[in-house]
């Protein structure tokens, strides 16, 4: 007893603690909201499983304990007991269904856009992870940055994620739960603010040394000022692939904001090697590429040509 009375209080001591702290269980959009409902479901129910688990625990230690009955006492054998042996196999069962329920429900609502907002469209917003930086392209608006975001509130977003190189995790704890960006894949993840304000991501998968610094920051705003910031990038400096490829770069960077997007040269989610040969001075241009078939096929034509005349 003195032990289970220790370790409630050591829990009870670490929970508290921490709570005003714990991001997660302070959600500002309506992701956030179903997972940590979600998350705190899952907690009272499992507290409440090790309750009864601990209850009964000591009940059996009062009830069946040792006790002086002379020392040719013993007690009575018992081979099994069909109705207790169903009972422990059913309670897990239960338990199990009780916690994948809401589970999966809320896996496949999160697969679309919030449901108090579907009627909007979803601004798409394509977050590619280099290491260490994040690059955001907006293609609708036309507008590139690099470690920072303006999304409106009350307003669905939908995140395309891809990787430049090796898998990332983005990751808005306010906002919502993490996704794995890939190089070579796109996975999409919908976030919503619905509260003013300013907050933090992070590349939440270790990509080397440089990954702690690996942060943006997201401001929410209304709908009046995102237009604004809108009108106001599309004026920035144009992107040219040239500073693209120095983006592709191993390193940090400061927030920048271009018009234009990457998205014209390479999708990162359909080309896995484009980093790679920036870093290596390899071309990365296609035209070059295609031509340089072209060429060859003209030469193999020429050669060609020049036997059969010869013959």
């Amino acid at each position: 007893m003195k032990s289970f009375f220790a370790l409630s209080m050591f829990l009870a001591v670490m929970v508290l603690s921490g709570c005003s702290n714990l991001t997660v269980l302070d959600p500002k959009g309506p992701v956030a909201e179903q997972q940590a409902n979600l998350i705190l479901f899952s907690i009272g129910f499992m507290l409440f499983i090790v309750l009864v688990v601990f209850v009964l625990f000591t009940l059996i230690l009062v009830k069946y304990r040792e006790r002086k009955s002379g020392p040719e006492y013993e007690p009575p054998h018992i081979e099994g007991n069909v109705f207790l042996e169903i009972v422990w196999t059913v309670i897990p069962v239960i338990i199990l269904i009780v916690l994948a329920v809401p589970t999966v429900q809320t896996i496949f609502a999160l697969e679309e856009a919030p449901e108090a907002t579907s009627h909007k469209d979803p601004i798409v917003i394509h977050a590619t992870s280099v290491d260490w930086k994040w690059v955001f392209s907006y293609p609708e608006e036309n507008i590139e940055t690099v470690n920072y975001l303006h999304i409106p509130e009350d307003h669905p977003i939908l995140f395309k994620l891809a990787s430049a190189d090796s898998m990332g995790s983005f990751w808005i704890p306010s906002l919502g739960g993490q996704e794995y960006t890939m190089s070579g894949m796109m996975n999409e993840l919908y976030l919503q603010a619905d509260e003013v304000g300013e907050y933090r991501g992070r590349n939440a998968n270790f990509t080397g040394e440089g990954f702690t610094e690996q942060v943006f920051t997201v401001t929410a705003e209304s709908e009046e000022d995102y237009e604004e910031w809108v009108e106001e990038a599309q004026n920035a400096p144009k992107l040219t692939q040239e500073k693209y490829n120095e983006l592709m770069l191993k390193g940090h960077t400061e927030e920048q904001t271009f018009s234009e997007t990457h998205l014209q040269w390479v999708d990162h989610g359909m080309d896995a090697e484009y980093a790679t040969k920036v870093r290596n001075g390899e071309s990365t241009d296609e035209d070059d590429s295609s031509e340089m078939d072209h060429s060859e096929m003209n030469h193999d034509d020429s050669e060609k040509d020049s036997e059969e005349h010869s013959h």
